[in-house]
């Protein structure tokens, strides 16, 4: 059995490979003290801009800040908003060996702008058309240059188009010839291109989205049957379900474990689920049991709900929670 510093020494040695859709998280800081006389809205003085990885960029700075070694490979446009979020992984010391550059595609920027401690608005600058042929067949040379290093493999999937069901499952099957276990952040659109995966992440929205279900036929032991049934049928060795205030869900092996949410002053829930999976991914690497996996990443998502924007995890937070919950 590993103890809590076992665990967190071990993620010390473990190298990450996020595959998936980039952004920038750009913050607009400021305060409101009227309303424009144009329309009725409030008027934001600015006092700061910042521009964070934002997407599968910040499930980057989550492994980063566990204290593993995180890989990336996506796809960014040959625009402005690319160049910066190039310069953004630089600056965090990550390599770009893994980034693709498709000519013309646009560079996501999600844009909040907050007064105070309130996002009043949010702006999207994005396409979610597919990548092309050719950059998609440049991302699957880039996971095989790197494949040998990596201890698990981290699909983050927002449906901005770097993912599709050809690259997912050549992927799978690469890793699962090198024993890597592959962790999926899915979204809609490739909701079901990812059999064979080692462990599926939906939140509950998700899965209902994704299965085409009503409320209802996720409550009480109708959850449990239906994400065993769905994990049995697309071939995963385990589902593991956020539910929000309600805590976790997980699917593992021949074990399915529940863990409550722990109470937290919420301040913002941008990014817990790319902390969850961060954590799971790691955790699920040094083999830990389901209850373990479980137990940290639901520490860890509502730890970063209690900052304001989307942050990475505080490794010695964590682990000091850990402490007191985990074992």
């Amino acid at each position: 059995m590993k103890t809590v510093n076992d665990i967190f020494k071990g993620f010390d040695q473990l190298q990450v490979l996020v595959i998936g859709d980039l952004m920038i998280d750009a913050y607009t800081w400021g305060k409101v003290s009227r309303i424009s006389p144009e329309a009725p809205v409030p008027v934001v003085q600015v006092i700061k801009k910042e521009a964070r990885l934002g997407g599968a960029g910040n499930v980057v700075m989550n492994i980063a800040s566990l204290g593993a070694k995180p890989w990336v490979v996506s796809v960014v446009g040959d625009d402005e908003a690319g160049a910066q979020l190039k310069f953004l992984l630089e600056k965090e010391g990550i390599s770009l060996s893994g980034i693709v550059e498709e000519k013309g595609r646009i560079t996501s920027i999600k844009e909040r702008i907050i007064a105070g401690s309130q996002q009043l608005l949010r702006v999207d600058s994005e396409t979610d058309k597919s990548v092309q042929q050719a950059s998609s067949q440049a991302l699957l040379e880039k996971v095989k240059a790197c494949i040998k290093e990596i201890d698990v493999i981290i699909f983050e999937d927002y449906d901005k188009g770097v993912l599709n069901e050809q690259f997912i499952q050549e992927v799978i099957t690469l890793a699962r010839k090198q024993g890597i276990p592959t962790v999926v952040d899915p979204k809609k659109r490739n909701f079901f291109n990812y059999r064979g995966a080692t462990l599926f992440k939906p939140n509950l929205h998700e899965l209902r989205d994704g299965l085409g279900l009503f409320p209802e036929d996720l409550e009480g032991q109708k959850l449990l049957e239906t994400v065993h049934q769905f994990k049995e049928s697309q071939g995963f060795d385990g589902v593991f379900v956020t539910l929000s205030e309600r805590g976790v869900l997980m699917d593992l092996g021949q074990e399915q474990v529940r863990i409550p949410a722990h109470i937290r002053q919420i301040a913002d829930v941008s990014g817990a689920g790319d902390t969850v999976i961060s954590i799971a991914a790691c955790a699920l690497a040094l083999g830990l049991p389901a209850r373990h996996i479980a137990s940290l990443a639901n520490l860890g998502g509502g730890l970063v709900c209690e900052s304001l924007g989307v942050v990475p995890i505080d490794k010695e937070l964590l682990k000091k929670e850990a402490e007191s919950h985990l074992i």
